[in-house]
């Protein structure tokens, strides 16, 4: 069955939003980043500005600071909220068009479909490190230090809202080494792989 619409998690650094547009371009499809932030925050009711900082990463450093989260009557945090709106902005992009959609725990939002191709994508150290730096204008130190942060709270949000690891090669059907292949092969593969 052909696969409408693509989801790309990613390691910080690993080209995995570039690989995404380059895929949505090569099919034609549409293609949801931060684009769909505005989305987010006009059903959560929050502004544009906090769910650019929050709908994807977590806020907190732990999966226990989320029980610690300021909740409302209703038992949900801010956090929640977000969340859900996220997820409903989500549900109907995937029933209206193909499309590629980047991180956002889509790849469990949409994990009920059959008609959806979940990918990850990964990088070996020394090129993310290169990459961040070379993007990024920073040092060696500060590349590490925000990959290392990056990925943690993207792992944190993930573990919290799915109960599964962020990057298990299990919870996805492609998981791709973009310093091994190349960005030009991952996305060849993932169209491939689309048909």
């Amino acid at each position: 069955m052909a696969k409408r619409i693509i989801t790309i998690s990613r390691e910080f650094g690993s080209g995995g939003r570039f690989i995404g547009e380059e895929v949505a371009k090569e099919l034609g499809i549409a293609y949801y980043d931060k684009n769909i932030i505005s989305q987010i925050a006009e059903k959560s009711g929050l502004s544009p500005e906090y769910v650019q900082e929050n709908a994807e990463l977590s806020p907190k450093r732990g999966l226990f600071a989320y029980a610690f989260a300021g909740r409302d009557i209703t038992g949900k945090s801010v956090e929640d909220l977000v969340h859900e709106a996220q997820r409903k902005v989500i549900l109907d992009l995937a029933e209206k068009e193909p499309c590629v959609i980047i991180g956002r725990n889509a790849d469990y939002i949409l994990k009920d479909r059959d008609d959806v191709l979940n990918v990850f994508i990964h990088v070996d150290m020394p090129e993310k490190i290169k990459r961040i730096t070379r993007l990024y204008k920073v040092n060696e130190q500060e590349a590490v230090k925000m990959m290392a942060d990056t990925d943690k709270r993207r792992g944190t949000n993930y573990s919290f809202y799915t109960d599964q690891k962020w990057g298990k090669a299990s919870n996805y059907t492609l998981c791709l080494n973009s310093s091994q292949l190349g960005y030009d092969r991952c996305e060849k593969i993932i169209v491939e792989c689309s048909k």
